[in-house]
Parts: C-alpha cells; structure tokens; sequence
C-alpha cells in the first residue's frame, strides 16, 4: 500500500470535517441540543400561534436542571492523592496539596461547573486539559534600559582590562546606547489550563462509540482573520491566503437568522485535528487550500487534551441523551395546558350587557372603572335597573384542566427523578417520614450516580493536570499548605518535588453543597455513639468542641467548656478560702475517694454519659437546634 503524501492527508482531514459536521446535522444532534438549551432557557411556546393570545412556560426544566447540578458539582473537589510505587509516600502528600491548591487557585471550579451543565442538558460536556504559554512585547521602562546600559558598559570596561591590546576596537558609549532594545518579550502566561468546550464545537469520529475507541478528534476554533494572519506558529504563505468565513457556530444548520447577529470582524475557522491513531496534530482552517499547522507529533504525554462527560449512555452510539430529551413532550404539554388556562380567562373574563342608550359618557367611564363603591348614573329612568346591564353568560373551564395539569407535572417528577420535596415544594400529598424519606433516597440514588461520573472526570483532570506540570514546569512555584497548627505557610516546589506516579481520587461528598441539618444530625449520631467511651478513650472536651464546632458552626467552642483546675489551682483556692488541703486531693466538704481500689473520676473529666438529661432540658434542646437528639 502506497504512503499517503501530505496533500493527501490534508485531503482526507477535510473531508473527515465537512462529513461529520453534515453527519451531525443529519442525524438531527445539533438541531435536538438546541431545543434542549431552548427549553432550559424558557424558550419554549406552545399552543396557540394566535399573536393576541399569551404564551405560558412553567420551565420545569430550568427547575430541574438547577436541582441535580448542585447535587453533583458545586464545591471545589477535596482530592485525595496516594503513590503507585513504594518511596513516593511523602511525595503523594506534597503532591495532594499541589493539586488542591491549584484547582483553588486557578478555580477550576469554574468551566467545570458551565461543563456539568452541558452534561446534565445535552447529554454530555466537554473539558480541555492543556499547557499554555504566552509572551508578550513590552516596551522597556527609561530605569530598565538605564540598567542594561550600566551592564553593557561593564562588560566591556572588564573585558578592556583584561584585554588591553583589543581597547581600540571595543564599542563606544554612543554603540552601546544605539544597541539597547527599546522592547523585551515577557512571559505572562505559563501554566496548566482548563477549559469548557461547547459540545457544537467538538468532532468526533462518526464511528466511535465512546471516546476510546475514536481514530480521531477535531475542535473547531473561530478567530479574527486579523488575528491568524498575524499568528507566526503557523506558515506564513497559507495564512497570509485564508478568507473569512461566517464564524457562525450554527452555520451548518442552515439557520440564517443566526448568522445575521455575526460579529462584524471578520472571522475564520480553525481545526485542530488530533490524529490519534498517528499520534499528531494538525492545525487547518475552512478557506485554507493546506496545513496551517503540519502535522506533529501530540504536545502532551497523555495524548490528545479532551475529556468528556456522559450522561445517560445509550448502547451502540456515540453521544449521550441528557435529563431534558425525556421530558420534552411533557414540558410541550404543560405549556399548552398552562396557555390554554390563561387565554381561557381572558376570553371569558367578566362582561356585562348593557343598553347603550341608558348610559351617558360619565356613566359609561363609570362603569368600567375598578373604584370600589363608585356610583353609575343611569338616563333610562323608566327601565327597571336589573334590565339594564346584565351579566354575559359564561363557559366554565373544565376542571379536568387542572387535573390534567397536575399530571403533568407528577409525569415530570417521575421521568426525571425529581421529587416536590428536591425542588422545595410542599406535596400534593401528605406523607408519613418513611414515606419521604424513600422518596428522597430514590432522587438520592440517581444523583449518586451522576455524582460518581463527575468525580472520576475530576480525578482524570486532575491527573492530567500534574502530568502537565510534571513535563512542562521549569521555575520553582509556590503552594499554600496547612500545617498541624492549622496555620497556613507558603512552600517553594520544584519539578523533582512532583515526580511520580499517582491515583486521584475524590473525597466522597466533597463537591456536593454543605446540609446544615444534615451535618448536626451527623455530629450528633457522632456524639450519641462515642459516649459510653466518653471518659475512657475519648476526651470529653474535644468531643464537645467537634460537635460544636463542624455541627453547629460555632466559631469559639471553648467558651462553652468548664475550664479544668490543676491541683495547684485547687491548693490556692483552698488557701485563700483559709481551708486545709485535702490530703486525699478532693474537695472541701466532700467525702474521700472509695477505699476498696476503685477507679474515682478522671482528672480531666468534664461530663460523663449517664442518661439523666431531664426531659424538659432534652426538649428545649431539641426545639433550639431543629434536631433530634439522642438520649443523652
């Protein structure tokens, strides 16, 4: 077989370009993730094209969205990190707090949550994990260039004394100060990034089934023409001919009304292609007749820079189906029942016959004002008042509309697995505790699920995060760690200090958003299983403060704890109280410690669990915190 040359290769990319994104739009992906992102938007209108009539949308879907993505993305990751081969122990615990500190710092947090977004509504997001360095022309400061003058001159002052016989042929004052640079190049950018992808700009071989197995991967790039003609990372004569194009990221979809809110700049089209199977990449635009970018060889050890989230998988096919493609028909219906409901009482609101000749101007303006009281002056006095005006006979609404209505939404709860008490609603229904709590372990069990997709993407991004600085860090950096007593430090790392090989995982519950009764719950559970060891094993101060403090969010836990008194506290007391010391180290006026050998209190005991909290106290308790609490 015959090796292809490179205009072949290029031949065939283009294709591969042109036909996925016809594929695409004939498969009706593109056309289906804009109603979905349409409907999360409210930009749905159904049941009437009459212009008069009003248009409701009760956007569940924007109320479901919103319910599930807290649930899986809303705070940043605790990662956790543990070493693949013997000796990197202390290495994993640096290498946790690099990553942390990172993900923090550069809030990585941020395209992530707009990339759950994509996944919960379209069936899939897209996350780029890549290294980006940028320089930039800087003019040189007046002090700067005084500088490199200074050092010039120098130079060739040290290099005339140990040179004598060159003296006359070295640079003069005036050559130095023409050869100093007006501009120097600064590095403003030079770390890790990650970035949300917009599905619509994403290609993916046609046929694959999952990324893993795909041959190839091309991102779509729009840019100011202005822009690529100036960028010298690709070849000067294939830029230098590129043509503008719509930049539309619709374009495809025939859909000019799109394309009439274009930018006015003129724009092109970029692809980076990543041939996977080759293991390079290339770079071509729409109107380019060849590479921008010949093909290389992948920058990244780990291979092309994408990672995907997948929603619901469907077997055999590429892309997933998200939480709003099931629920479409229903949202359509609820639309038009709601519509129907509300034109329904506009075309009969309350109207009245009257004789026209009854009424003057004042009584006539009289009687369509809203005053309450007001009196309506009537010229007709020979017609008895009750033939005057009449109430128009009016058609109720069935109240199968309302029913109908309420089915709907409860069709909408179950399809999505969204119960009235997730979305802050009181039920229809009431319902005894078990019954509830089944309910909201169900809609637990399915955003468990999601929750486990997005925290494996957050470990592989972490990963490739580090691997990234593993190849490309070359200065040392700083991270912020905390030490034992909690204070926190700033540490220099070098790129020895990360060497290594890695597992990332995530700390379960850690993205998810913080229930405050949920957590004094579980600091109580905590308090009622530790206490027959208070005293024992278990300090009873700490345990207090724990509960105190990550339960009920008291900042200053100590105020709360009787301070404990050392003997010789307890000596100066009984001195300035004129008391003898007990010899057997109790206190005045209570009886010495048993005799038989057994154990007295601990010194450092401040409560002992004994069930004698009264019922009155156990209730004012429970009644303060809004919890249960176990019989202390």
């Amino acid at each position: 077989m015959a090796r292809e040359t490179k205009a072949e290769q290029f031949a065939t990319v283009k294709e591969r370009i042109d036909k996925t994104h016809r594929w695409r739009v004939d498969e009706g992906y593109d056309a289906m993730w804009r109603r979905m992102i349409d409907m999360y938007r409210g930009k749905t209108y159904f049941g009437t094209s009459d212009p008069k009539s009003d248009r409701v949308s009760v956007n569940l879907a924007f109320s479901t969205i919103n319910v599930i993505a807290p649930a899986v993305a809303v705070n940043h990751p605790k990662i956790t990190v543990t070493a693949n081969k013997e000796g990197d122990e202390d290495r994993a615990v640096f290498v946790e707090a690099v990553i942390n500190y990172l993900w923090r710092h550069h809030d990585y947090r941020k395209p992530f949550r707009r990339a759950v977004k994509d996944f919960l509504i379209v069936g899939h997001g897209w996350l780029k994990v890549g290294w980006r360095f940028v320089e930039e022309e800087r003019p040189l400061t007046a002090a700067e260039q005084e500088t490199q003058l200074v050092t010039a001159a120098t130079e060739v002052q040290d290099f005339a004394y140990a040179n004598p016989a060159m003296a006359g042929d070295l640079p003069t004052d005036e050559d130095l100060l023409a050869g100093v640079p007006a501009t120097a190049m600064e590095v403003v950018e030079d770390q890790a990034f990650v970035e949300r992808i917009s599905p619509f700009d994403m290609l993916v071989d046609p046929e694959a089934t999952c990324l893993e197995d795909a041959k190839w991967i091309v991102q779509r790039i729009v840019r100011p023409l202005a822009d690529v003609k100036k960028d010298k990372r690709f070849k000067a004569g294939v830029r230098r001919a590129l043509t503008a194009d719509s930049g539309v990221r619709y374009r495809w979809d025939n859909d000019t009304e799109r394309e009439q809110y274009a930018d006015l700049a003129e724009r092109v089209s970029l692809y980076e292609y990543y041939d996977i199977e080759r293991g390079t990449l290339s770079v071509c635009a729409s109107s380019g007749d060849d590479y921008l970018l010949d093909p290389t060889p992948m920058p990244y050890a780990f291979g092309h820079p994408f990672v995907m989230l997948r929603n619901y998988d469907v077997p055999d096919v590429f892309y997933p189906i998200g939480d709003l493609s099931q629920i479409e028909s229903l949202q359509e219906e609820l639309n038009k029942t709601r519509t129907q409901m509300v034109n329904h009482r506009k075309r009969y609101a309350r109207k009245y016959l009257f004789h026209e000749r009854s009424f003057g101007p004042e009584g006539r303006e009289a009687l369509e004002s809203d005053d309450d009281g007001r009196f309506v002056p009537v010229i007709d006095e020979n017609r008895d008042l009750s033939s005057v005006v009449a109430p128009l006979p009016q058609t109720p609404l069935s109240p199968e509309i309302y029913q109908q209505s309420q089915i709907i939404e409860g069709d909408i709860n179950t399809v999505s697995g969204i119960s009235e008490y997730s979305r802050g609603q009181m039920p229809e229904i009431r319902r005894t505790a078990t019954e509830a709590s089944i309910i909201a372990d169900a809609g637990n069990a399915r955003s468990a699920d999601k929750l486990a997709t997005v925290e494996l993407v957050v470990s592989t991004v972490a990963r490739m995060v580090m691997q990234l600085m593993q190849q490309y860090m070359t200065e040392a950096q700083m991270v912020r760690v905390t030490g034992k007593d909690d204070e926190q430090y700033f540490v220099a790392y070098s790129r020895d200090d990360i060497i290594g090989e890695y597992d990332y995982n995530i700390q379960g519950g850690s993205m998810q958003p913080l229930n405050e009764t949920a957590r004094r719950q579980e600091a109580i559970s905590l308090m009622n299983a530790l206490g027959p060891l208070v005293g024992v094993v278990v300090d009873p101060g700490e345990l207090v403060k724990h509960v105190l403090q990550f339960g009920f969010g008291v900042a200053d836990p100590e105020k709360f704890l009787i301070k404990q008194q050392t003997p010789q506290d307890m000596e100066a007391a009984q001195a300035e109280a004129g008391a003898a010391p007990d010899p057997f180290g109790g206190q005045p006026g209570m009886p010495p410690p048993p005799m038989g050998g057994g154990p007295g209190p601990m010194p450092n005991q401040a409560f002992e669990a004994t069930g004698g909290v009264p019922p009155e106290l156990l209730a004012q308790l429970q009644n303060q915190m809004g919890v249960e609490l176990p019989n202390l």
